[in-house]
């Protein structure tokens, strides 16, 4: 019965295929924390680019799996999800940024809220992305709402003005001021402390703005994941391929978060390939069914993307070409 057991469906891939995947992971995030991030440091921009063409080549090297196991098709569909995945990650280090200054965390214990914040996202798009896969085998007509999200979501992205995101405001970050016994100081790398109660004297536990970090860091996830979620659907309803890309653009994404960080402005505009990107995924529904197609072909999909995003960071780069400049004058 156990070798039987790896043979058994599990949405739709043998379970064998779904252990593979998850001791990679397992694999990698044990690497991480027990011998490249043992201590508290400072991760610098070399060691994030070394850390990121690491995983970048793993993500890329796992379509050779996809194609080994499934066939060449789901290897392309495999590989455009991966990137479009990564290159919508990428959005979120701005929000990411944003929540590590207003907290104010030193770089030091920068990785390890990005470290525990993908554990929760492991899980938080294993279950969204569970609940899309049924949604979408139950219901083939969600589809046309996804895309048509992503479409209305390329276009808003494109016609309004982006506005700074005022983290003071944010309702779940004064739910839990208000709810919760919270410190103002960081205490090292510690999420929670004990310490005495202002009135009482008595000990209590004090969340850190470490683990308030923590928690901004999971929300961004979710509210970018309403994104990339359908946008993944919209190229395969494969869960297995759904997933795994996911997750592979997500944990390189910490990584190369230390290298982003420092050169984000130079990819101010590269929000305008990334709505055009969408409205083009949203849009591929509705011309394989004008063209009377299957589905959009898997080629076409992934030469696409590569152009659309490609021209958003040569573009992205030129128009902030001067900020170089200034910069060192």
């Amino acid at each position: 019965m156990g070798m039987e057991f790896l043979l058994l469906l599990f949405m739709g891939k043998p379970v064998w295929m779904w252990l593979v995947f998850l001791g990679i992971v397992l694999a990698l995030l044990v690497l991480d924390l027990g011998v490249f991030n043992k201590t508290d440091h400072e991760i610098g921009v070399a060691e994030s680019l070394k850390m990121s063409a690491f995983y970048i080549t793993l993500g890329v090297a796992f379509s050779a799996f996809v194609w080994w196991q499934i066939d060449a098709e789901a290897a392309k569909l495999y590989l455009t999800a991966f990137v479009v995945e990564k290159t919508l990650a990428m959005d979120n280090v701005f929000v990411i940024a944003l929540i590590f200054s207003f907290f104010a965390i030193p770089r030091q214990y920068q990785h390890r809220v990005l470290f525990w914040g993908i554990l929760g996202v492991i899980v938080l798009r294993g279950i969204m992305i569970g609940l899309g896969a049924t949604l979408v085998a139950q219901y083939h007509w969600v589809l046309y709402i996804f895309a048509a999200f992503l479409i209305a979501t390329g276009i808003k992205m494109l016609v309004t003005e982006e506005k700074e995101m005022d983290i003071s405001q944010n309702p779940i970050l004064r739910f839990m001021r208000r709810r919760m016994n919270v410190t103002d100081k960081l205490h090292g790398n510690a999420f929670f402390v004990k310490e005495p109660h202002p009135r009482t004297g008595k000990l209590i536990t004090f969340a850190t703005p470490l683990f308030l970090a923590l928690v901004m860091v999971e929300l961004a996830d979710l509210v970018f994941a309403v994104d990339s979620v359908p946008a993944v659907f919209a190229i395969t309803t494969d869960p297995f391929i759904v997933y795994t890309s996911n997750i592979f653009a997500i944990l390189g994404l910490r990584a190369l978060y230390f290298a982003l960080a420092a050169i984000i402005h130079r990819f101010h505009y590269l929000k305008y390939a990334l709505a055009i990107l969408l409205v083009f995924i949203g849009s591929k529904i509705f011309v394989a069914d004008l063209m009377g197609w299957e589905k959009f072909p898997a080629n076409w999909s992934l030469a696409i993307t590569f152009v659309i995003l490609a021209a958003g960071v040569l573009w992205s780069l030129w128009k902030t070409r001067s900020d170089k400049v200034e910069q060192h004058g």
